[in-house]
C-alpha cells in the first residue's frame, strides 16, 4: 500500500498474511508487516527493503511511489533478512544506487550476498545525509537488536525511522496503519519487544537517550503501525520495559503440568490470590499456551508463581524451556514463588532454584511447596501461605 506519512515521505511496505511463525518461532495469527518508506526530494531515498517473501509486491509499490524517479540512496537500518532480502534486486534494477548504512552493516552485505559488489556510504553516530530539503541524521543503535543497527531522523519532518524499535506483531491491514487506529497496540507491542529486544534493555536505554532530545513527531518502525499521536505513551513504555520495571501490578502464574495435578494446584492459587485481593492474576499453561506470551507476562508483572512437575530427575520440559528463555532474555528484578510436584522423588524445585539463581536480582519468596501427585486437603494451608507471601511482596 502507498500512504503518505509526512511531506515528501510515503510508506511503501507490504503485509504478509500467510506467515504463521515470525523468525520461525513466534506465532503471528494476524500476520506481519514489512515496512519500507520512500523520501522524494532533490535526491530520492528508499528506506529499507522487505522480506523476499513479498519482494515482487514491494517492488510494485516502490515503482508506484517513485512516480518515474530513480532512487539515489538505499538506507539500510538493519540487515536482518526480513528487511534486507531485496537489496541485491534493488541494486541490479538501479545500478547507480548507493547503500547508506553503518560499517558493520556494510560488512554483512558480503555474508548475505556473496560475490556481489555495491556502492556504499558508511555512516556513524551523528552523521548526516542531505537529500535537498530533507536531512537525515543517523544514530547508531548497536544491539537493538543486532550490532549493525542504526536509526535515522529526518530533521525537516521530525520522522524517526526507528528500525525494529517500536515495532509490533501484526499486519497493518489487521491492526491499523497508524498507532492511533490500533485498538490494542500494547499487547502485541509488548510481546514483540520482550521476545525480540528483551535481552537488550541497556542498549535500548542508550538509544532512548539519543532519541528523546529530538522530540520526534512521527515514529516509523520496520514492523507495525506508524506512530504519530501520543508518542510519550510509547516512549514511556519503552522506558519501563528497557529498565525491567513493573508495568502492571499483579501476579503471573506459569504452570507446567503433565497429568493435571499441578494444573489443579495452579488454578487453586489463581482463585485464592483473587480472593485475597490481588489486583490482577495472569495465567499461562506452559504446555499449551503461546510461550512468547508467557515470556511477555513474566516481564509485565513483578511477581510470579511457577508451578511445575518433576520429570526424569529434573524439571518438566516446558518449564525448563520457559526458564531457559527467560535466562536468554535477561529476565531480572522479580519475585518468584515455587511449587513442585513429584510422585516419588520431587526434583522440580531444585532445578527451578538453580536456574533462577543464575538470573539477576531474582528473589525466591517463601518456602517451596511440594505436592505429591495430587493436591490434598492438608496442602491448602501451605499454598495459602505461599499466596500470601507473594502477594505481600
Amino acid at each position: 500500500m502507498i500512504r503518505n506519512i509526512a511531506p515528501d515521505t510515503c510508506y511503501i511496505g507490504v503485509d504478509d498474511l500467510d506467515l504463521n511463525l515470525f523468525e520461525s518461532q513466534y506465532r503471528v495469527p494476524e500476520g506481519m508487516a514489512y515496512n519500507s518508506y520512500l523520501i522524494l526530494d532533490d535526491k530520492v531515498a528508499v528506506m529499507d527493503t522487505v522480506d523476499e517473501r513479498k519482494g515482487e509486491e514491494w517492488l510494485a509499490c516502490l515503482e508506484e511511489g517513485l512516480q518515474g524517479r530513480i532512487p539515489d540512496y538505499l538506507v539500510v537500518h538493519h540487515m536482518e533478512p526480513d528487511h534486507s532480502s531485496m537489496i541485491l534486486s534493488l541494486a541490479q534494477r538501479y545500478p547507480g544506487i548507493r547503500i547508506v548504512a553503518t560499517a558493520k552493516a556494510i560488512a554483512l552485505l558480503g555474508q548475505f550476498f556473496e560475490g556481489s559488489s555495491f556502492e556504499t556510504i558508511a555512516v556513524k553516530d551523528g552523521d548526516t545525509l542531505s537529500l535537498g530539503h530533507h536531512t537525515l541524521r543517523f544514530l547508531t543503535a548497536p544491539m537493538v537488536h543486532w550490532p549493525e543497527v542504526a536509526v535515522s531522523y529526518d530533521e525537516l519532518t521530525g520522522v524517526l525511522f526507528s528500525a525494529d524499535a517500536f515495532g509490533k506483531f501484526g499486519a497493518l491491514s489487521t491492526c491499523g496503519f497508524f498507532g492511533d487506529e490500533d485498538g490494542d497496540w500494547v499487547c502485541e507491542g509488548r510481546r514483540y519487544y520482550f521476545n525480540i529486544c528483551g535481552k537488550y534493555g541497556g542498549p535500548v536505554q542508550v538509544l532512548l537517550k539519543k532519541v528523546l532530545p529530538l522530540s520526534p513527531k512521527v515514529i516509523a518502525p520496520l514492523h507495525g503501525p506508524v506512530l504519530r499521536k501520543d508518542l510519550g505513551y510509547y516512549l514511556d513504555l519503552y522506558e519501563t520495559w528497557s529498565t525491567y520495571g513493573v508495568e502492571t501490578e499483579g501476579v503471573f502464574i506459569a504452570c507446567a503440568s503433565i497429568h493435571g495435578g499441578t494444573l489443579d494446584v495452579a488454578t487453586y492459587l489463581r482463585d485464592r490470590l483473587l480472593e485475597m485481593g490481588c489486583p490482577k492474576v495472569a495465567f499461562s499453561d506452559l504446555t499449551r499456551d503461546d510461550p512468547a506470551e508467557a515470556v511477555e507476562d513474566a516481564f509485565r508483572y513483578g511477581r510470579m508463581i511457577l508451578a511445575a512437575s518433576s520429570y526424569d530427575g529434573g524439571l518438566f520440559t516446558p518449564a525448563y524451556s520457559f526458564l531457559h528463555t527467560l535466562q536468554m532474555k535477561a529476565w531480572q528484578k522479580r519475585k518468584v514463588a515455587l511449587v513442585e510436584n513429584g510422585s516419588w522423588a520431587p526434583s522440580a524445585g531444585r532445578v527451578m532454584k538453580e536456574m533462577l539463581g543464575a538470573m539477576k536480582d531474582v528473589e525466591i519468596v517463601g518456602e517451596t511447596v511440594t505436592i505429591r501427585s495430587r493436591m490434598k486437603e492438608n496442602d491448602r494451608a501451605a499454598l495459602d501461605k505461599l499466596a500470601e507471601a507473594i502477594l505481600k511482596q
